[in-house]
């Protein structure tokens, strides 16, 4: 499974890219941020995310993107500048057709180091050691991005097997009497309701 991790912002926005399945040594094939001047307007900030998105998306050509879900936070800006960017990967993933996963920072930061808890030093870290590199990723939207994906290879197979599960309930047949009487069982109509 690969996997495009998105750490979203508007002025750095953190993207890595994980191969690998659970239970297995996971690959690192690649990690960065898009970034965007604080002073250009703010369309043109969103177009500069969006051309870095599809430049990373055509290299290294992920199965999953897995984004950071947004949170409200007290400063409503930043909240704003993330939602954008945020909602910019979603469309670049569904241009090409890609599933989008959301995952909480909690859920990242547990899956990655064992507790919802951690500070950045420790996702950080615990990247590092996962994917056997020689130091964190600069800047720690990089190290967030990887979190990001790995958290999607070990939870996103079993989710993926949920939401395909829920899809086939939705699109069989209800069940109702006539569905579960065999073809061959003839149907008798009692006397006298003719």
């Amino acid at each position: 499974m690969r996997v495009l991790g998105v750490d979203p912002g508007l002025t750095r926005c953190g993207i890595g890219v994980v191969d690998g399945v659970a239970g297995r040594p996971l690959t690192m094939l690649g990690v960065g941020v898009v970034r965007t001047p604080a002073d250009a307007g703010i369309g043109d900030r969103l177009v500069l995310i969006e051309r870095g998105m599809e430049q990373w998306l055509d290299e290294h050509r992920p199965e999953y993107v897995a984004v950071e879900r947004v949170f409200s936070q007290h400063n409503v800006r930043t909240v704003m500048g993330t939602a954008q960017a945020s909602a910019v990967a979603m469309l670049c993933a569904a241009r090409r057709g890609l599933p989008v996963a959301l995952h909480t920072p909690s859920e990242v930061k547990a899956a990655v180091t064992g507790s919802g808890r951690a500070d950045k030093a420790q996702v950080g870290a615990m990247v590092t050691r996962l994917l056997r590199l020689d130091a964190p990723p600069k800047p720690a939207d990089a190290a967030d991005a990887l979190a990001l994906a790995i958290c999607h290879i070990w939870r996103g197979a079993a989710m993926n097997r949920l939401q395909q599960a829920n899809a086939t309930a939705r699109r069989a047949p209800a069940a109702g009497p006539a569905a579960l009487r065999p073809a061959s069982t003839p149907v008798r109509t009692p006397k006298g309701t003719r």
